[in-house]
């Protein structure tokens, strides 16, 4: 089997593995209902009624930049800074996108964006590290995807309901839920010096960026950061 075969086989997009990957994303999920579930509160206390709270759980789908964005919400909404905001608490997707390229390009136009529009953290990463593997991935990017939609917002619905029982998700520890979860993904990774000085540099100038930028700026940072190293120290089978 060439390459070529490899990658198409790893770029399947069936019913079965999308429901995989939606039943292995569901343990995640419930702690994304639970922040879900804040986010709702959140909306209503800041003049976001029932409905439009749960549209833009629905068409965002972006739990840090909606937060994000109930801060500039009022009368008198700022979109051009609410714009930016959310591009750049959201601008690793752009190189989320370009990891994912060589497997999403196989697929018709329609299908790519579909898949991409619902590509988080935590789905990426268990599909990056199934592609690493060798095994499809795009199933469980897209049925992970699916699921933590789901719960988003079911959470969202609830916050604004019930919201109040879990107003400080902090309190019990849950904020640290997706941080441990990406970290488990890691360990569990390719292990190297390039992809340990990766994490390093990403590391670094995301604490450096908190400690002395914008706000939220360090996302992007550590992102871009790590990134660019990546981009120019390829692995040796990437120069051939």
């Amino acid at each position: 089997m060439t390459a070529s075969d490899d990658v198409l086989a790893q770029s399947a997009l069936t019913r079965p593995l999308v429901w995989s990957g939606f039943r292995q994303m569901v343990p995640i999920s419930l702690f994304v209902l639970v922040f879900g579930a804040a986010f709702g509160l959140a909306a209503l206390q800041h003049g976001l009624d029932t409905p439009w709270a749960v549209l833009m759980s629905s068409a965002v789908f972006a739990g840090a930049a909606q937060f994000a964005v109930l801060d500039l919400w009022g009368p008198q909404v700022p979109l051009l800074p609410l714009a930016l905001t959310v591009f750049a608490i959201n601008a690793r997707h752009l190189l989320m996108g370009a990891t994912l390229y060589p497997w999403l390009r196989q697929l018709p136009p329609a299908q790519r964006y579909g898949v991409m529009a619902l590509v988080s953290d935590s789905n990426w990463a268990l599909s990056m590290q199934a592609l690493g593997r060798g095994q499809p991935g795009l199933g469980l990017l897209l049925g992970g995807g699916l699921a933590l939609w789901v719960f988003w917002i079911v959470g969202t619905v609830l916050g604004t309901q019930v919201g109040s029982l879990i107003a400080d998700a902090r309190r019990w520890g849950l904020d640290m839920v997706m941080g441990c979860f990406l970290l488990a993904m890691v360990v569990g990774g390719e292990k190297n010096l390039r992809m340990l000085l990766i994490w390093v540099v990403a590391a670094g100038a995301s604490i450096a960026a908190f400690r002395w930028l914008p706000e939220n700026s360090h996302v992007v940072t550590g992102t871009l950061a790590g990134g660019l190293l990546g981009l120019l120290w390829k692995e040796e089978n990437d120069e051939r």
